[in-house]
C-alpha cells in the first residue's frame, strides 16, 4: 500500500512538473513568436492573391507575384550580419526583432493602402518588403528560441512554437478571407497588421538569452566560421541527408492529396470540412503530444517513433484509395496523418535547433531551414507523373517506402540510446 501511495504521489509531482513548464513564460514566449512568425506568411500568398483576382489582375501576373516570396527560401544570406551585429538596445536577438518587427507591422499596412490595379509595382515592392520584414523575424526568433530553451525543452517550445505558427496562418488565410467577404481587403491588412502587436510587446518583456558560447568578431568570422564549424564535425554531410530525406515521403504524399481527394470523389465542401479544418486541429493536437513526448522521451527517440508513424500515416492513403467515398474513413485517415505530422515536424524543427552552435545560431539554422525546403520543391515535381503512372494506391505505397533512407539515417545521427552522434 506504501509502495501505491508513492508511486501515485511521484505521478502526481511529474503532472505538476510537466504542467508547469508547458504554462512557464518561455513557452509563452515560443507559442507568441510563432503566431508572430505565422501570421505575415500568407498574407503575400493566400490572401494577396485573392484580393488581385478580385480586382481583375491577369492570371500571369498573380502567379509572378509568388517570387516576393525568395526572402524566405534565401534569408541565410543576411542571417550572418544578424549574427555578428549587436544593436545598442536590447541585446543581441531583441534589438533585431524591436526592429524587424515595428517594420513589418508599416509594411503590411502599407501593402492594404497599395492598389492592385493602378500600382503593381508598388504593390509588389511592399509585398517583397513584408516578407523580407517576416523572414528577418523568422531568423532572429529561431535564432533566440534556441539560445532561450534549455536542450531538454527544446522539442516542447518548438512544438509550441509550431502550434503558434499554424494559428498565425490560420488566421490570416481563413480568418482574412472571411473578413474580406465583410469589408475590404484594405481593412483586412490593417487588422491583421495589429494582430502583430502583442508580439512586439513580448519582444520588450522577454528576457534577453545570456550568451554563453561568445559571439563572432567580424563579419568574415559570422559567415564562413559557421561553416567552417559545422563542416568540421564528424559525419556533417549524414545530417545534410538526413534533412533532406526524413520528411520527404510525406511531403511527396502531400503535393498530390488534394487532386487524389477530388479524383475518387470528396466534395471541395467535405475536403474543406474534413481536410482543412478537423485536420487542423489534428496537427495542432499532434505538435503538442510530440512536445510533451520529446520532454519525457527525448528527441533521438521522438524522431525514431514519430518517422515509423508519419511513414504508416502515409500507407492509410493507400487504404483510403481502396475503400474510395468514405467520410468515416478520410477522417480518420486525415486525423492519424496531420497528429503523426504535426509530432514528426516537432521533432525535426526540434533536431535542427539542438545541431546549431549558439555562436553562429542565426546563420547555422537558416541554412538548416532552408535546405529543409527543398524537397518540399524538388520532390513534390514528379508527383504528378509518378500518380499517374502507378495509380493512387500504389503511389502511396510508393511514398511509403521513400520514407525508408531517412529513417536508416538514424542509425547514425540519433542513436536510439545516446545523443547525437554529431556534436
Amino acid at each position: 500500500m506504501k509502495n501505491k501511495n508513492q508511486t501515485l504521489q511521484s505521478h502526481q509531482e511529474v503532472k505538476k512538473s510537466l504542467l508547469k513548464i508547458i504554462c512557464s513564460s518561455r513557452m509563452i514566449v515560443a507559442f507568441i513568436m510563432g503566431f508572430a512568425c505565422g501570421l505575415p506568411l500568407l498574407l503575400t500568398i493566400t490572401v494577396l492573391q485573392a484580393w488581385m483576382k478580385e480586382e481583375g489582375v491577369d492570371l500571369t501576373v498573380i502567379g509572378m507575384m509568388a517570387l516576393v516570396g525568395l526572402p524566405y527560401t534565401l534569408k541565410f544570406l543576411w542571417a550572418p550580419f544578424l549574427d555578428r551585429y549587436t544593436l545598442p538596445f536590447l541585446g543581441r536577438r531583441r534589438g533585431w526583432l524591436i526592429v524587424a518587427q515595428p517594420a513589418l507591422v508599416l509594411s503590411i499596412i502599407c501593402l492594404g493602402m497599395t492598389n492592385p490595379v493602378n500600382n503593381p509595382w508598388l504593390l509588389t515592392f511592399t509585398a517583397f518588403l513584408v516578407t523580407f520584414f517576416s523572414a528577418s523575424q523568422d531568423i532572429v526568433v529561431d535564432a533566440y528560441r534556441r539560445e532561450d530553451l534549455p536542450d531538454e525543452e527544446l522539442g516542447l517550445g518548438s512544438s509550441i512554437y509550431i502550434n503558434g505558427y499554424r494559428v498565425g496562418m490560420l488566421l490570416a488565410s481563413g480568418g482574412g478571407l472571411i473578413m474580406a467577404d465583410h469589408m475590404s481587403f484594405s481593412m483586412v491588412y490593417f487588422i491583421m497588421a495589429a494582430c502583430l502587436i502583442p508580439g512586439i510587446i513580448t519582444t520588450f518583456l522577454a528576457p534577453e538569452p545570456e550568451i554563453t558560447q561568445g559571439t563572432p568578431k567580424s563579419l568574415k568570422e559570422a559567415v564562413i566560421d559557421p561553416l567552417v564549424e559545422y563542416f568540421s564535425r564528424s559525419g556533417a554531410l549524414w545530417i545534410l541527408a538526413f534533412i533532406l530525406f526524413y520528411k520527404i515521403g510525406d511531403t511527396m504524399a502531400s503535393a498530390m492529396t488534394t487532386p487524389f481527394y477530388l479524383d475518387i470523389g470528396f466534395t471541395k465542401t467535405e475536403i474543406g470540412s474534413v481536410v482543412k479544418i478537423f485536420g487542423f486541429w489534428a496537427t495542432i493536437a499532434g505538435g503538442l503530444t510530440g512536445g510533451v513526448i520529446m520532454l519525457r522521451m527525448g528527441i533521438n527517440r521522438s524522431l525514431w517513433i514519430f518517422g515509423f508513424l508519419q511513414a504508416i500515416s502515409t500507407a492509410f492513403f493507400a487504404l483510403l484509395a481502396r475503400v474510395g467515398h468514405s467520410v468515416p474513413v478520410l477522417s480518420g485517415v486525415i486525423a492519424f496523418e496531420n497528429f503523426s505530422a504535426g509530432m514528426g515536424t516537432a521533432a525535426f524543427v526540434a533536431f535542427m535547433a539542438s545541431i546549431t552552435n549558439k555562436k553562429f545560431t542565426a546563420t547555422q539554422y537558416a541554412l538548416l531551414s532552408s535546405l529543409m525546403g527543398i524537397p518540399r520543391v524538388l520532390a513534390s515535381a514528379p508527383t504528378g507523373y509518378f500518380a499517374k503512372n502507378l495509380g493512387w494506391e500504389n503511389f502511396f505505397i510508393f511514398c511509403t517506402l521513400v520514407a525508408a533512407p531517412g529513417m536508416f539515417l538514424l542509425i547514425k545521427i540519433a542513436p536510439w540510446n545516446g545523443k547525437h552522434e554529431i556534436s
